[in-house]
């Protein structure tokens, strides 16, 4: 047998036992949730910026990114509605390298996923209860949801995932925004088909159990870029793109239909500091045409205290150890800068 069982992590029940949220933490994230509902739906004109580390690698630091995040939060409140991103898995290509705080609670120790599900569930707890924000965080793994889905109030599904059939229902059963990325391919016609199995009621096997889902209205696209047969980056977030899917979701008929553009990864070719100028032209397209702002809700953008990224032993306080990331000051101007152009 090439697969050797390790130790019993503990179940979704035992977690939410060992780290309950608390009644005030519920009614947090009740109004946040409801709140970004209204944007998904149209009924709120208020902008997502969904912004943080590319991976959060050290609760400390993270929990001081969030709380400036949180005080940025005030002063755009009336156009900008922010969700952090405290991402606690980290896809590789190759399945190798740092693959976030589930899997090493410390980057510098060996794999604990023990310990790494009670890391992640805690940090999140503490940063809502540190300051009020609900986050964002990527479902690696399908069986991940059942440990934070009392806690998140936006979910990605990556490049690498969106094909996945297991994602794209766990997708259905959930009652938050959940963004699928167009895969590396740059195939939108699969973004899209993720997008309408996800609003899909099923049946299907999870965490060994029969289980039924209703459907998700707030299932939708993100574009992150694409990779052509060079390995080169493509871009996706330019006016002719938006208009493309504008088309796409007339067709495929979805509900509430949405779009999320990352500023980075393949966008950006991965040159953390072209983002706030790929941000601000995806605001240029979003007043040239109605049909462009009433589909793009928001963007992504990758940040953190400090530019660019270290080596995981690097030592920077606040610097990512996975994709470089916009640091915190140049971060703060483009989130008040946004605030004004939109």
């Amino acid at each position: 047998m090439s697969l050797h069982l390790i130790k019993k992590v503990p179940t979704a029940q035992e977690l939410q036992d060992m780290l309950p949220m608390t009644e005030e933490l519920k009614q947090i994230k009740s109004e946040r949730d409801a709140r970004i509902r209204e944007v998904f739906t149209g009924e709120s004109d208020q902008f997502l910026m969904i912004i943080g580390p590319c991976s959060a690698d050290n609760e400390t630091a993270v929990l001081d990114y969030v709380t400036r995040l949180a005080k940025v939060q005030e002063e755009v409140k009336d156009k900008i509605l922010i969700i952090p991103r405290i991402y606690t898995n980290k896809p590789r290509t190759t399945g190798a390298g740092y693959k976030g705080m589930l899997h090493q609670p410390d980057p510098e120790k060996a794999p604990d996923l023990f310990e790494g599900v009670k890391a992640i569930r805690k940090m999140h707890i503490d940063a809502i209860r540190a300051t009020g924000l609900t986050a964002a965080d990527e479902m690696l793994y399908s069986e991940n949801w059942q440990y934070l889905e009392d806690i998140l109030s936006y979910v990605a599904i990556g490049a690498r995932s969106v094909e996945d059939q297991q994602h794209r229902i766990v997708t259905s059963g959930m009652n938050i925004p959940a963004g699928m990325k167009n895969p590396t391919s740059g195939d939108l016609t699969v973004m899209m088909n993720s997008c309408l199995a996800g609003q899909m009621k099923h049946t299907f096997l999870y965490t060994g159990w029969e289980t039924k889902s209703d459907g998700n209205d707030l299932v939708h696209c993100i574009l992150r870029g694409a990779v052509n047969k060079h390995g080169q980056s493509i871009s996706n977030y330019h006016y002719e793109d938006l208009m493309l899917l504008v088309d796409l979701y007339q067709k495929f008929e979805l509900k509430n239909p949405a779009c999320i553009v990352d500023a980075n990864h393949n966008n950006s070719g991965k040159q953390w500091a072209e983002q706030p100028r790929i941000v601000k032209e995806v605001l240029h397209s979003m007043r040239h045409s109605a049909d462009i702002r009433k589909l793009v809700k928001g963007v992504m953008v990758e940040s953190y205290i400090e530019d660019g990224n270290q080596p995981i032993d690097g030592g920077c306080y606040g610097k990512s150890i996975t994709d470089p990331c916009l640091g915190w000051e140049k971060s703060r101007e483009l989130i008040l800068e946004v605030a004004e152009l939109l």
